[in-house]
């Protein structure tokens, strides 16, 4: 059974920082790229960090470009995504996502809040 679980968000005031994790099972998790979303109330979903299978290519939507950081650890199946500087529009909740061809699969997602 796939699974992918998302930890780390909550409630953090502007300026603050978060370290989301997910942890993937089921599949084999380094022949997956993986990318975290995250969607707003009212809002689309949209892409806010991609890293390939072995970590060596990562990319960032411009609005999260040197704030956030997404990392992986194959070893313990596990991407992480580090948020710095965080502001009231980081607010959404987060979602994990493992991807390779036409296989995709979802976590359930983690609040992150950002407020004073």
């Amino acid at each position: 059974q796939v699974q992918l679980v998302e930890s780390g968000g909550g409630l953090v005031q502007p300026g603050g920082s978060l370290r989301l994790s997910c942890v993937a099972s089921g599949f084999t998790f380094s022949n997956y790229a993986m990318r975290w979303y995250r969607q707003a109330p009212g809002k689309e979903r949209e892409l806010v960090a991609h890293i390939g299978n072995f970590g060596t290519t990562t990319n960032y939507a411009e609005t999260v470009k040197g704030r956030f950081t997404i990392s992986r650890d194959n070893g313990k199946n596990t991407v992480y995504l580090q948020m710095n500087t965080l502001k009231p529009e980081d607010t959404a909740v987060y979602y994990c996502y493992a991807v390779r061809g036409r296989d995709d699969y979802w976590g359930q997602g983690t609040q992150v809040t950002v407020s004073s």
